[in-house]
């Protein structure tokens, strides 16, 4: 591999690698409009294994919206990337696969508006499908394979003294 490659390889990780991160801001944000310029304009979600729906983009976002509502505090977390760029016929690299675990802790503000214990907690793994155009690297497809979850418990705690 010349050097040139070689840069051209660590630039493109780092720019796939960015685009996951901003993926995990814009939903902890609720930032719908920057979740939706992440994706190609026939990108696609599935959020099935969550209870959620498949659709394109745009559908997915205003879905997010309305069911994240209840849960204003959210804090995804996406580890363990493992990136793939793709070769297809005359692909010389402008396709990718992330797959990637998260752990995502959501819950509502404490009761003076300050932290709080997560009301729900759930982890799985990503499957990333990234696309090169003009605008850079976006997203032609995210799934959501989530592999637990846990409901806060809602008994009181013991008094340690």
């Amino acid at each position: 591999m010349t050097q040139r490659v070689e840069l051209a390889t660590v630039r493109d990780r780092l720019a796939v690698d960015g685009l996951v991160t901003e993926y995990a801001v814009a939903v902890d944000d609720g930032d719908w409009a920057a979740y939706r310029e992440l994706f190609t304009a026939d990108g696609r979600a599935d959020y099935r294994s969550a209870g959620g729906i498949a659709g394109s983009a745009g559908t997915v976002a205003g879905w997010l919206a309305e069911s994240l509502g209840a849960f204003p505090v959210r804090q995804h977390l996406i580890v363990n990337r493992r990136v793939r760029f793709g070769i297809w016929e005359q692909d010389t690299g402008d396709t990718a696969q992330v797959r990637a675990d998260y752990v995502n802790p959501m819950g509502r503000p404490g009761a003076d508006g300050g932290p709080a214990a997560p009301d729900l907690m759930c982890g799985g793994r990503y499957a990333f499908a990234l696309l090169r155009t003009d605008g850079g690297w976006r997203l032609s497809e995210v799934v959501a394979c989530e592999k637990w979850r846990r409901l806060a418990d809602r008994r009181a705690a013991p008094v340690v003294e």
